[in-house]
C-alpha cells in the first residue's frame, strides 16, 4: 500500500486523496486497488499470516487501502472503516465508556446519534447531558468529574451550528475527557479536527466521502496510536466492518472529494443568497452567511462552508412540508452529500427520533443537501417550490 499516510502534510490534499492507500497492483499493474471479495486467506503455515491477513472481519486489503487513505486525509495515525456511521459511533462508545461514565452531547445532533445515546448507550449505565456546544462555557458547565467524552458536530445537523473545536478541545483536556468531532458535514477537505485538538474524528462515509448515494459506511480516525489499537480491537471483536466492495466505492468517491466539495460550497452559497431574499423564507441557516453566529469561527477552521443549507418558512410545519413536496429537481429523501440535490423535512424525517427532547428541531425547518448540478436549475426549482 502507499506510504503517504505515514507523512501527513507532505502532499496537498487533492494528491493525498487520490494516492494515499492506493498503489498499482503488483501482479497486473492495475492502478485501482482490487476488490478483494474474499472471506479467508491461505496461510504460510500455522499462524503464518501472509501480509497480515487471515480473515476479512479482522482485515481485508481493500479495506486497508481505505483505512490508510482515511488516516492520511485527516492527518491521523489510524483510520478504521465500518459498515455505517452509527456502527463506527457504537464501536467508539463501547471502547471509550464504562457503566457510570458521562458524555456531553450537543443540543443539535443527528437523530440517529441521539437515539444511540438515549435508547442504547443509556442501557449500559452510561449517562449523558445536553449542551449548546457553540458556547464553550456551556460545554464547560456540563462537564462532570465522570465525563469521559465530549461529542461535537460542526457544522451540526440540521441547524448548521458551529463549534469552536480548539476551544472545546482545551476544555476536554482540562477535564481529562476525549473530544469526538463528527466531521461528516465538512469532510476532511474543508476541516481538520485532529489538527485543532480533537481526539477522534467520526464520519458517515455514506455522505460526502462516498459522494454518490450508492454506499453506506462509517469511519473513525484518531491521532493517538494506542487509542487506534484499542478501537481496532473493538472493531474486530464487534465485527461491523466495511465490506470490500463498499470500501472500494468510498475510495473511488474520495478521489473527487475536493472538486465536489468546492462545487457543493459554491452552489450552496448561491442558494443561500436567493433564500435570504425570498419573501416566504423567515430564516436561513448557513455558516457562510456573515450574520450566522458561528461565521467567524467557521471561517477560521473551515476551508469553505459546505453544501448543507437549512431554512425556515412562513406558515409553519405544513408549509415546510409542502415546499418539500413541490420540489422537483431537489429529490425528497433522507441522507445527504451526494452529487444530486436532496430536500427533506427534518422534524418528520431524519430527526423524528428527537421529538419531545432537548434536541427537537423547528417544525417549519427545511434541510437541503445542495448538489453539484447547475446552480441556475437548482435556484429555479427552489423558487417554484416556495411559490
Amino acid at each position: 500500500m502507499s506510504d503517504l499516510h505515514s507523512t501527513p502534510g507532505t502532499q496537498n490534499f487533492e494528491t493525498v486523496a487520490i494516492h494515499a492507500g492506493n498503489t498499482a497492483d503488483p501482479l497486473t499493474g492495475a492502478v485501482v486497488p482490487p476488490i478483494y471479495q474474499v472471506s479467508t486467506y491461505k496461510q504460510d503455515g500455522v499462524g503464518g499470516l501472509r501480509g497480515g491477513y487471515e480473515y476479512s472481519r479482522s482485515a481485508n486489503p481493500t479495506r486497508t487501502a481505505l483505512e490508510e487513505n482515511l488516516a492520511a486525509l485527516e492527518g491521523g495515525r489510524r483510520g478504521l472503516a465500518f459498515a455505517s456511521g452509527l456502527a463506527a459511533e457504537d464501536c467508539l462508545l463501547r471502547a471509550l465508556l464504562s457503566p457510570g461514565d458521562h458524555v456531553v452531547i450537543p443540543n443539535d445532533a443527528y437523530g440517529g446519534t441521539f437515539r444511540l445515546f438515549a435508547k442504547v448507550v443509556s442501557r449500559w449505565g452510561v449517562e449523558w447531558s445536553v449542551a449548546d456546544t457553540s458556547d464553550p462555557e456551556a460545554v464547560r458547565a456540563a462537564v462532570t468529574e465522570r465525563t469521559k467524552a465530549i461529542w461535537v458536530e460542526t457544522p451540526s445537523n440540521p441547524l448548521l451550528g458551529i463549534t469552536d473545536i480548539a476551544a472545546v478541545a482545551q476544555i476536554a483536556r482540562d477535564s481529562g475527557a476525549r473530544l469526538v468531532v463528527d466531521n461528516t458535514f465538512a469532510s476532511p477537505y474543508l476541516q481538520q479536527p485532529l489538527a485543532l485538538g480533537a481526539d477522534v474524528v467520526v464520519h458517515s462515509m455514506t455522505k460526502y466521502m462516498g459522494g454518490h448515494s450508492d454506499v453506506v459506511g462509517g469511519a473513525l480516525v484518531v491521532g493517538d496510536e494506542a487509542l487506534g489499537e484499542e478501537l481496532a480491537y473493538h472493531q474486530n471483536a464487534m465485527g461491523a466492518v466495511a465490506g470490500p466492495f463498499d470500501a472500494w466505492l468510498v475510495l473511488r468517491g474520495i478521489k473527487t472529494l475536493a472538486v465536489r466539495m468546492d462545487r457543493h460550497s459554491e452552489n450552496a452559497t448561491k442558494v443561500t443568497e436567493m433564500l435570504t431574499r425570498h419573501a416566504r423564507v423567515t430564516r436561513v441557516l448557513y455558516p457562510g452567511l456573515p450574520e450566522h453566529p458561528g461565521h467567524e469561527i467557521a471561517a477560521k477552521q473551515m476551508k469553505a462552508f459546505g453544501g448543507m443549507v437549512s431554512f425556515q418558512v412562513e406558515g409553519g410545519e405544513e408549509a415546510a412540508v409542502e415546499v418539500c413536496n413541490r420540489a422537483k429537481l431537489f429529490t425528497l429523501g433522507e441522507s445527504l452529500g451526494g452529487v444530486e440535490s436532496l430536500i427533506e423535512h427534518p422534524g418528520r424525517m431524519t430527526h423524528a427520533s428527537v421529538a419531545g427532547s432537548a434536541l427537537e428541531v423547528p417544525a417549519d425547518l427545511v434541510r437541503l443537501s445542495v448538489g453539484i448540478e447547475s446552480a441556475d436549475d437548482l435556484l429555479a426549482d427552489l423558487q417554484q417550490a416556495l411559490g
